[in-house]
């Protein structure tokens, strides 16, 4: 159901978003880095609240968006490349995750970037419906994915012109490339991915309601 007022389950959502941001502004690894990520933050929460009234969203796109909002905070706390997701499996599960996966970096980033994705292809998804009403799901599906396609690599520009005016560790550290070239491509491709993984499952539901 499409809404456009914030109902309880709404602030709910919004106020664990500002218990998240409080928690990860308090002793972050290095604050620059962290406001320079958190400017994202505030910006696409802007965006979600015009998109909310303006063209009205599923509470459900609703919530994933700010799932992945929340998971961009916790990454902007440990600047991403420092996200001790090993140690913490160590503790709840006695393995570290990292070593048990055969990984060499830690990848919590290229969690973020298929979270993009997964988690707020619905939301763009609305936005197509709005502006190309007569489009055939499939071809709805196509162009979103370019979409996430082409805002990655855009987030990627961004990325690497602000890094090309910090000194090399505090470059290193706000895009937490960890040493690898191909850093940008595979963010994007997991990006990617995760777009056709949700639209596939979006496509599959609204077939499922055309049959019904």
């Amino acid at each position: 159901m499409i809404e456009t007022k914030l109902q309880l389950k709404h602030w709910l959502m919004l106020s664990i978003l500002l218990i998240a941001l409080i928690m990860a502004s308090i002793d972050p690894l290095e604050f620059a880095p962290y406001l320079l990520h958190q400017v994202g933050t505030v910006l696409m929460l802007g965006l979600l609240f015009l998109c909310f009234y303006k063209v009205g969203l599923s509470f459900y796109s609703f919530a994933l968006y700010i799932g992945f909002l929340l998971i961009h905070i916790l990454g902007a706390h440990y600047l991403y490349s420092y996200v001790p997701y090993s140690d913490w499996t160590q503790t709840l599960f006695g393995f570290k995750l990292d070593q048990t996966m055969g990984w060499s970096r830690n990848m919590y980033d290229r969690l973020v970037h298929l979270a993009y994705g997964l988690l707020l292809y619905p939301l763009f998804l609305r936005l197509f419906q709005v502006w190309l009403p007569s489009l055939k799901p499939f071809t709805l599906y196509v162009l979103v994915i370019q979409f996430v396609m082409a805002t990655s690599l855009f987030y990627e520009w961004i990325e690497w012109l602000i890094a090309i005016g910090l000194s090399p560790e505090e470059a290193e550290n706000y895009n937490g490339q960890q040493g690898d070239m191909w850093d940008a491509h595979k963010d994007m491709l997991l990006a990617t991915l995760g777009a056709m993984i949700t639209g596939a499952m979006c496509l599959i539901k609204s077939k499922s309601i055309e049959e019904s």
